[in-house]
């Protein structure tokens, strides 16, 4: 006999343990032992070794998915659910931010917090694997299948933390890089640090950088700029004049501010005819401390002769060292660069090598020679070279090359650069870089005929300054009615003003460069 509850009654009045009958319905599997209530998963199918791995690693992607297979809805809904908001939040970011807000990144602060969030993200994405692989239930594999799928697991692991390691140390290795060029504290002539909202420049309409190219090397005592230029960026437009000065402009004034006036009143050097070099400046006070006022006043010396030449004032420069620059070039694989003719290079007649004309990916030290070589060629025609150089090395070192090499390249700027800019204008830099990036550049040489380097009019090469300023704020058609480039690869000589030109004399070197203005694809073969 069976009671209602479904027991049934034996001879002496005993009880047998209640049966307990399947539901309609139900998938119970006969002879199963899972007690009823129990929280132990339930899979519709015996997990496999291959399936372990494959819901270990849609993990990855979109974490919860193996909590869910698992039969931990909860926890995975949770967890899926916290990815897709997170997911959100980063496309409402990335859209409500544009290249100009981006820039504050380069901001110390930034740059920590990136770190911060990068090392975060690779736990927490650790975690995760982790926690989905062990939800899966690995142990209810065989002994081979467990030892196959830690083994994957624990790489799976190591490459989902890998992008936010990498994340880490370029954001690291950038932050190394700017505290080691752009000193800490200010020098002395550059303003202090501002308040958070106010103006970085101090309210001022434009900012002039000296651009330095030295060429210091083991077998030459001190530092001779040979390259210098002047790039005066307005700061509400980003439109940039860059004025280059030969090396040999002679016999320069300081202004009476500078411990030099007094050393030079008519001139640096003056009583030398065919000395007293623009490019000699710099190591001068250097040598002279007792003159300047301290040590290491090189920069300053240079940055008043120019300054005064121009009639600017020279707020910032920034020298970079010619051989940190060939490691450069290196650590972008190299520049391709049209030589029209073949260049000697090595020494001072050429016996190292030559690069023949054609065209060439050219090394590091190869391009270096090439913008420095003087042999069978003379100052001016080396600084078209240069041109080449530069034009050829901003239109290639493209952003797949700056990532990929990212580790070479900023330890290559550590070596080639020095400046006065101070770390706190960093983040204001890089922002008026970008500006600068999408405005006008126009060019100036102050290079013969237009200008004779042994003799200079001073009085005209201010005024030919003031000019190319004047007109890079004009809409670009009535820029180019002067002889000023309106494009960033043009490059030309200012027209003749009506101060009266002094009587030329003999230069250091002679110009064999043909006069007019020619863009860098023009001059250098660049597409």
């Amino acid at each position: 006999m069976s009671n209602r509850e479904g027991s049934e009654t034996v001879p002496g009045g005993r009880k047998r343990r209640p049966i307990r009958r399947p539901r309609p319905g139900s998938s119970t599997p006969r002879g199963s032992s899972t007690p009823r209530g129990s929280s132990a998963p339930r899979f519709a199918k015996p997990l496999t070794t291959a399936s372990v791995l494959g819901w270990t690693a849609l993990s990855a992607v979109a974490p919860g998915a193996a909590h869910l297979r698992a039969g931990r809805r909860r926890v995975g809904l949770a967890m899926l659910g916290a990815y897709v908001v997170l997911l959100l939040a980063a496309l409402a970011f990335g859209l409500t931010r544009n290249l100009q807000n981006l820039t504050a990144f380069a901001g110390d602060g930034m740059m920590v917090t990136v770190v911060v969030v990068a090392s975060i993200c690779a736990l927490a994405w650790f975690a995760v694997m982790v926690a989905s692989y062990i939800a899966l239930g690995p142990n209810r594999l065989n002994q081979q299948g467990q030892v196959v799928t830690g083994i994957v697991v624990g790489v799976l692991c190591v490459s989902v933390m890998s992008p936010f390691a990498l994340t880490a140390n370029y954001v690291l290795t950038a932050r190394e890089a700017i505290q080691q060029i752009f000193p800490s504290q200010s020098d002395p002539d550059v303003p202090p640090p501002v308040k958070e909202g106010e103006d970085p420049w101090g309210g001022k309409d434009r900012v002039n950088f000296l651009l330095i190219g030295g060429d210091a090397a083991g077998n030459r005592t001190g530092v001779r700029t040979d390259s210098m230029n002047v790039a005066s960026v307005d700061l509400k437009t980003g439109n940039t004049v860059l004025f280059s000065l030969p090396r040999n402009l002679q016999h320069v004034r300081f202004p009476p501010s500078s411990p030099l006036h007094k050393q030079f009143p008519n001139g640096y050097m003056a009583e030398l005819p065919n000395g007293g070099l623009l490019n000699e400046v710099w190591q001068y006070a250097n040598d002279n401390p007792q003159l300047m006022g301290g040590r290491n006043k090189g920069a300053r010396a240079l940055m008043d002769a120019i300054g005064y030449t121009l009639n600017l004032k020279i707020d910032y420069y920034m020298l970079m060292n010619m051989y940190g620059f060939a490691d450069l070039v290196d650590a972008i694989g190299g520049l391709k660069i049209r030589v029209e003719q073949d260049v000697k290079w090595g020494g001072h007649y050429g016996t190292a090598g030559t690069i023949k004309a054609g065209y060439h990916r050219l090394s590091g030290e190869q391009a270096l020679w090439y913008g420095r070589s003087r042999v069978n060629s003379d100052d001016f025609s080396r600084m078209a070279r240069q041109r080449c150089v530069i034009g050829a090395f901003a239109q290639q070192a493209t952003p797949a090359k700056i990532l990929a090499n990212f580790t070479k390249i900023a330890g290559a700027a550590k070596r080639l650069a020095q400046t006065n800019i101070p770390q706190h204008l960093v983040q204001p830099l890089v922002e008026l870089a970008v500006k600068v990036k999408d405005a006008r550049i126009t060019s100036l040489q102050f290079v013969p005929p237009n200008f004779y380097t042994g003799s200079p009019d001073w009085v005209k090469i201010r005024q030919a300054t003031k000019k190319a300023i004047n007109d890079s704020l004009r809409p670009p058609r009535q820029a180019q009615t002067a002889n000023v480039g309106a494009s960033p690869s043009v490059t030309a000589s200012a027209s003749p003003t009506r101060a009266q030109a002094a009587t030329p004399t003999q230069t250091p070197t002679r110009n064999t460069q043909k006069s007019g203005a020619k863009s860098l694809s023009e001059l250098c073969g660049l597409s």
